[in-house]
C-alpha cells in the first residue's frame, strides 16, 4: 500500500508542476482545478507553500458519507472515486478532514489525490514522495 506524501516542503518553489502533472496523466484534463494535490502559498512567497493533499484515512470519512459509492474506501486508507457514480451531492468535500477534495466547476465532480504517485517525477526539487505504509492485519 503506498500513499503519497509531502516530505519537503521547504524545498519546494511553488512551480505546481504536480498539480499539471496530476490533472493532465491521471485525469486527461488540463485545469488546475482537476489536479488531486493542490500547492498553496502557507503566506507569502517568504513564507513557502504547502500541498494539500489526501492524508488516505482508514477509515475514509469521505467514502463513509457517499451514498452512491462513487468513493470507495481503498484497502489501507484513501479512496477509489468513480466519476460516472457521483451525484454531486458534495457531501464527501464536507466530510474529509483535511480539505483535499475540491469540485471543479464546470462538471461539479469530486477532486482528490488517488495516490498513483504520477506527479512525483515532475517535482523538480523532491518534495512529494510515494511512500509504502505499513497496513496492520487485526488477529
Amino acid at each position: 500500500m503506498k500513499r503519497l506524501e509531502a516530505v519537503r516542503m521547504e524545498q519546494c518553489i511553488g512551480c505546481h508542476s504536480c498539480s499539471l502533472a496530476c490533472a493532465r496523466l491521471v485525469h486527461k484534463k488540463l485545469s488546475w482545478n482537476t489536479a488531486g494535490i493542490r500547492i498553496s502559498s502557507a503566506g507569502g512567497l517568504t513564507t513557502g507553500f504547502e500541498a494539500q493533499v489526501c492524508v488516505a484515512c482508514d477509515p475514509a470519512p469521505c467514502a463513509e458519507v457517499c451514498p452512491t459509492d462513487a468513493l470507495k474506501q481503498r484497502k489501507g486508507g484513501g479512496v477509489i472515486v468513480k466519476h460516472d457514480k457521483c451525484i454531486k451531492c458534495g457531501k464527501c468535500a464536507e466530510a474529509c478532514p483535511v480539505d483535499a477534495i475540491y469540485y471543479e466547476p464546470e462538471s461539479d465532480l469530486p477532486y482528490l489525490c488517488i495516490h498513483c504517485g504520477r506527479c512525483v517525477p515532475f517535482c523538480p526539487h523532491n518534495c512529494i514522495e510515494l511512500r509504502e505504509i505499513p497496513t496492520y492485519e487485526e488477529e
